[in-house]
């Protein structure tokens, strides 16, 4: 018998993949990141000591573009591991039917309206960014308008990580076994 998730499941096990190479991504750039603060650091003191600036701002902004990037790229990563913020205090004590409601009316109602909302809404500034090749002011510094495009690329992924949970979650409603309640993620996906 074939194992493999079909349909609507294949589409969620699709979206999961690219949200795992994403999420293995950010792992790297923090990485990468803390190099570079080491960097940084190491260099600005070794500077005062042979009397020159090994460091610039270039290495400053792209810190702060690799944290940026982190979260942006993390954000649907995050959703997919449920490692979001959530009061589960009280959620915790509901069946998994009520949860799985919860959740979905949670993406439907709130997630989904909100990445459309952000993706509309940042369109135009991303757009002027990339026309009018937008850079840093500070000297040395870095362009912007590739880390602006970046705020779309967050919400699509996003987006699309909202629709996988989502059907995992109607999955789960679907589901006649009670087994099929459990925290664990739906088999197959």
């Amino acid at each position: 018998m074939d194992e493999r998730p079909r349909g609507w499941l294949r589409v969620a096990a699709t979206i999961d993949r690219v949200t795992t190479a994403a999420g293995r991504l950010v792992a790297w750039l923090a990485v990468v990141m803390v190099l570079l603060g080491a960097f940084n650091a190491v260099a600005r003191y070794l500077g005062r000591f042979v009397g020159h600036n090994f460091s610039s701002n270039a290495y400053l902004e792209a810190q702060w573009y690799l944290f940026s990037l982190m979260f942006l790229l993390g954000a649907a990563w995050t959703l997919q591991q449920d490692a979001h913020v959530r009061v589960d205090v009280i959620f915790a004590r509901f069946s998994a039917r009520v949860r799985a409601w919860i959740n979905i009316c949670g993406t439907l109602f709130l997630l989904v309206p909100f990445c459309i909302f952000v993706l509309w809404s940042s369109w135009p500034a991303v757009r002027n960014s990339w026309q009018i090749h937008e850079v840093s002011p500070d000297p040395g510094g870095l362009p912007r308008y590739p880390l602006k495009a970046v705020i779309l690329l967050c919400f699509v992924l996003l987006l699309l990580q909202a629709v996988s949970e989502l059907i995992k979650e109607v999955r789960k409603l679907r589901s006649r076994e009670s087994s099929d309640y459990a925290d664990h993620p739906v088999e197959g996906v």
